[in-house]
């Protein structure tokens, strides 16, 4: 297992998340931030065609050109693993495509317009933003059965084999998937000679462990490392949000439609955290992303930053080793109150 590489090509343990580049930041500033990212040797970005959150029609894709404009500017499209994601089916997006599927007409479009944007031939991996079909993500508890319209997953993995034999894109992913989907892409792929995932999108954090539940196993026994998403919890994890304090442009405040940080448990859970790195002279933000990056199905860590500052201290992760007594608060916390925000 090596839980480390994407084409064949390593990847750094902390990925430069993009989601707020045109909404929360300007151009200019995403540029530095690449800049920046790619001098303390990070080498892989993450963004996705409905980019920047919170996603609306005027904003749509502007995400994908500023990186765009850097990959033209610099010259230096090479030095990064490049990832992006298709959107799926929801009304709310009725402005991409009619309403995004994932059908072979539907993908082949959305790869097209997401290399224009990006001003680059190739995307080194691309991922499915979440499933074409009803199921539990983005915070839902348990599962419903529903029967409703879908695009059958051997029918999306051959328009994505069309798309990868055309050099278009290195490698394949999902994000938001179950154990269910992520194992019938794996078993269709080895059944019919179709393109093997290489990695998983999914939300992971102090207050937020399902992963471990079922998809740790499945990363670990296929090698489908987890590029784990909101290792902050929108920045719950930081400290910003103590004493109800709502800092202005903090993405809790500019981001009302991520609900699954409401709850009381949750910003109860969060504040033992914040007492714990407290107790051990930590940096808040530092001892959520460092255990994040040491877990051993994480192929990386996707950190996103508002300000020079935030990303500076979320790269000095890196070098952050929880002592073990700081593991065993962690685990104790975690047993108090389990994944308040899935």
């Amino acid at each position: 297992m090596t839980l480390k590489t994407i084409d064949g090509r390593d990847v750094t343990k902390i990925c430069l998340g993009t989601m707020t580049w045109g909404q929360q930041n300007t151009e200019a500033q995403a540029h530095e931030q690449m800049s920046y990212a790619l001098e303390r040797g990070i080498n892989m970005l993450d963004a996705a065609e409905m980019y920047p959150v919170p996603p609306r029609a005027e904003t749509q894709g502007r995400t994908e050109e500023y990186i765009g404009s850097w990959f033209k500017k610099t010259g230096l499209r090479d030095q990064y693993v490049l990832a992006t994601k298709a959107a799926g089916p929801n009304p709310e997006f009725h402005y991409l495509r009619g309403g995004p599927r994932f059908t072979k007409d539907q993908l082949i479009e959305a790869v097209n317009g997401s290399l224009k944007r990006l001003q680059t031939d190739y995307i080194d991996l691309y991922q499915l933003h979440w499933p074409d079909r009803y199921t539990n993500f983005f915070g839902q508890r348990g599962y419903h059965h529903r029967e409703q319209p879908e695009t059958p997953i051997d029918e999306t993995l051959r328009a994505l084999e069309e798309i990868v034999k055309s050099g278009k894109v290195r490698t394949i992913g999902l994000s938001n998937e179950t154990p269910w989907g992520t194992m019938k892409f794996l078993e269709l792929a080895e059944r019919e000679g179709l393109p093997r995932i290489e990695s998983i999108q999914n939300p992971y954090s102090l207050l937020n462990r399902t992963y471990e539940i079922a998809m740790a196993e499945v990363s670990q026994r296929e090698d489908v490392g987890l590029l784990a998403y909101s290792p902050l919890a929108m920045g719950l994890l930081t400290g910003k949000y103590r004493d109800g304090a709502r800092p202005d442009g903090s993405r809790l405040v500019v981001f009302e439609r991520f609900t699954r940080y409401e709850s009381v448990e949750t910003w109860d859970a969060a504040e033992r955290y914040l007492q714990l790195a407290d107790q051990h002279g930590l940096n808040p933000t530092h001892m959520a992303l460092a255990f994040v990056n040491t877990r051993p199905f994480v192929l990386s860590n996707i950190i996103g930053a508002t300000s020079m500052e935030q990303l500076k201290m979320n790269l000095d992760s890196l070098d952050v080793v929880l002592e073990k007594e700081v593991l065993k608060g962690i685990a104790a916390i975690q047993q108090a109150l389990p994944n308040p925000s899935p």
